[in-house]
């Protein structure tokens, strides 16, 4: 059976929809009620007590990053998910990280530390090291109403990758794991875009700001005072020609068995609603 984290949340929700009427499947979210999750078991991390129940009879999770949040907050949350599944023990654990190039990202330390967590596990493991959603374009660089992209990306580009591209690796590496053990698959785009790209795709122009700049939008905006840093350390490190993806070989084509889709084309429609 296996046992798929993280479903009310952006990739869980689109794994789940591909995993529906799948016996052999069951579904993992904070709150066993959750509108929309028929049938979950409640996976909170935050609530230890919780877990020996949901994995049991589980032999392979799938555990979704509960990235939202402080470095701490977030190993905590990884430790008790695998310390919970070798007690159980699951057989195997299918874990969605960061892609290699996004070392210089501020959330990449709770990734890599769950990376090495998962290399001394007793379960069998694989890391899909996904790369940045197209779809999270749309809230970094979306055109303002003067139809201007001043989003801070510099000359720099993104490898981005549509979500429902990683939610379909995830589900076929998971239901059939034991031919991706041991293994790291590097998942983004295979054309890096532009700010530029961005812009035009929309028919709008590309002024960047500055990294102050949007700084001071995302603290004035509400936001969570860890998030601050985390966009603007996104922004930086596009900018600065880190998130590219030259440096990778991706697995996204070979993993998927046909031609990624095409990312520039989900920012877009993203934008567009």
């Amino acid at each position: 059976m296996l046992l798929i984290t993280g479903v009310s949340g952006g990739l869980g929700a689109l794994i789940a929809e591909r995993a529906a009427g799948r016996r052999d499947v069951v579904l993992g979210t904070r709150s066993a009620g959750a509108a929309g999750v028929p049938g979950a078991r409640r996976v909170d991390f935050d609530d230890p007590s919780s877990l020996p129940d949901a994995f049991a009879g589980v032999r392979t999770l799938l555990l979704i990053s509960a990235g939202y949040g402080e470095d701490d907050t977030v190993v905590a949350r990884h430790e008790a998910a695998i310390s919970a599944a070798e007690e159980a023990g699951v057989a195997h654990i299918v874990y969605t990280s960061l892609s290699g190039d996004g070392d210089h990202l501020p959330y990449a330390l709770a990734h890599r530390w769950t990376e090495r967590r998962l290399r001394r596990s007793a379960a069998r493991w694989t890391i899909l090291r996904n790369g940045l959603y197209a779809e999270l374009l749309a809230h970094l660089a979306p055109p303002g109403p003067d139809g201007r992209v001043t989003a801070p990306l510099g000359d720099g580009r993104l490898a981005a990758v549509a979500r429902a591209d990683l939610a379909e690796v995830a589900l076929r590496v998971a239901t059939d794991p034991a031919p991706h053990a041991g293994r790291v698959y590097e998942l983004v785009g295979e054309r890096a875009l532009s700010g530029g790209d961005l812009a035009s795709a929309l028919g709008a122009t590309y002024e960047p700001g500055t990294l102050a700049a949007a700084r001071a939008a995302v603290a004035a905006s509400g936001a969570a005072p860890f998030q601050v840093p985390m966009v603007t350390g996104t922004y930086a490190a596009i900018a600065h020609g880190f998130m590219d993806g030259r440096e990778l070989r991706s697995d996204l084509r070979a993993l998927l068995g046909r031609e990624p889709l095409p990312a520039l084309e989900v920012y877009a429609r993203a934008v567009r609603g």
